[in-house]
């Protein structure tokens, strides 16, 4: 009887010390919850005393014992999947892609002709001087990188095309990054300007994943380049959705001033919360005013309204004078008069048969005026965002 009891007393002891190091175990208890078990595959993970775990792991029936413990591992942490990458999209439609017909030069061919018969019979000491003083302004090394808001008070003026003239322009004269941003509603025209077949990132995407640790070379794998040089980074996907909101704008360009010495970015029209965002926060500003009488007061209303916040931005920013149709009747010079009295420069866009045509721009078929004018638009630009603020 005593040996009996002693028996019987040592295995309920050894029986309460293993149930005991079970609830104690954090480890056990986890891997014992029926929920644990369920998630965890019987290959990888064993559980102390789980015949069924042990049976699954050595290859035997749940009722065989195995000849030997099964090995213990860790627990694996559940990783969640990463988001899908969104689908590539492209910026023109291909049935209508084919009705683009042949991109056609800037200047008629006698114009053409009579600007070369000019430069012939004229001195080029005074043009090569300017040329040189705009391509050392374009090229001023910068220590962070500056943004450039292009913007309008209305749409259709050309804001799109001269974001591209300047992103372009800043390219062909820079040696480091340059990156063209779309900040317009969706729908927007930049990337088929820039010459981009198609679009898969856009800001709100790029806006989701940016971490400091990433390069240039992580960046730049969910742009678009640019075939001319450069990147371009647009809005949307080309489809109708909701438009960028100010934190997605704030987070994209603040992150990605780290990569890029120059960002022009593509705003929507004045007034809208982005653009008054961006106009408020870039280095510089160029605001594109039509060869329109209305165009003309419009744009005035805007410098007037620069000039009055608490810091003007009046001498930072640029008027782009932009001529859409060869006949119109309002005098350029009365009209370049009228918006220079707040003080800011503006810079005449003259009308070309290139950019009037529509689609991607090639910047050998523009007019040599066009080209000139890009080149001092750009150059002014610049020359404002450098300035100690």
């Amino acid at each position: 009887m005593t040996g009996g009891g002693d028996w019987q007393r040592d295995v309920l002891r050894e029986l309460t010390d293993r149930e005991t190091r079970e609830r104690t175990d954090p480890e056990t208890r986890e891997l014992n919850d029926p929920e644990t078990r369920e998630r965890a595959d019987p290959e990888t993970v064993a559980v102390p005393g789980s015949p069924v775990v042990q049976a699954a792991a050595s290859g035997l029936p749940d009722s065989a014992p195995p000849s030997a413990p099964a090995p213990r591992r860790a627990h694996a942490p559940h990783v969640p999947a990463p988001a899908p990458a969104p689908e590539s999209h492209p910026t023109v439609d291909p049935r209508l892609a084919i009705a683009l017909g042949n991109p056609q030069h800037g200047d008629s061919a006698a114009r053409r002709a009579g600007a070369s018969l000019r430069r012939l019979t004229t001195s080029a000491t005074q043009e090569v001087s300017e040329q040189t003083r705009f391509a050392e302004e374009l090229q001023h090394p910068v220590t962070t990188g500056r943004v450039i808001a292009v913007t309008s008070i209305r749409g259709g003026v050309g804001k799109s095309t001269v974001a591209a003239l300047l992103g372009r322009t800043f390219n062909h004269y820079r040696h480091d990054p340059v990156l063209t941003l779309e900040a317009d509603a969706a729908l927007g025209t930049l990337p088929v300007r820039m010459g981009a077949d198609s679009v898969r990132w856009c800001c709100a995407d790029l806006a989701r994943i940016l971490t400091p640790a990433m390069q240039l070379t992580d960046i730049t794998g969910y742009l678009v380049p640019v075939t001319d040089g450069g990147w371009l980074l647009p809005a949307s996907q080309g489809r109708v959705g909701a438009p960028m909101d100010m934190r997605t704008y704030r987070t994209v360009t603040l992150a990605l001033r780290r990569y890029f010495a120059v960002t022009v970015v593509d705003c929507e029209t004045l007034p809208g919360e982005v653009a008054r965002t961006a106009m408020d926060t870039a280095h510089a500003r160029v605001v594109v005013a039509p060869m329109t009488a209305e165009g003309i007061h419009g744009t005035r209303q805007v410098l007037d309204w620069l000039g009055q916040l608490p810091h003007s931005a009046l001498a930072t920013t640029v008027v782009a004078l932009s001529a859409s149709s060869p006949d119109t009747t309002l005098d350029p010079k009365t009209a370049a008069a009228h918006l220079r009295e707040p003080g800011v420069p503006v810079v005449l866009l003259p009308y070309d048969r290139h950019l009037a045509q529509g689609g991607p721009i090639h910047t050998a078929m523009l007019g040599r005026s066009t080209r000139d004018a890009a080149v001092r638009l750009a150059a002014e630009a610049m020359r404002r965002a450098v300035r100690v603020r």
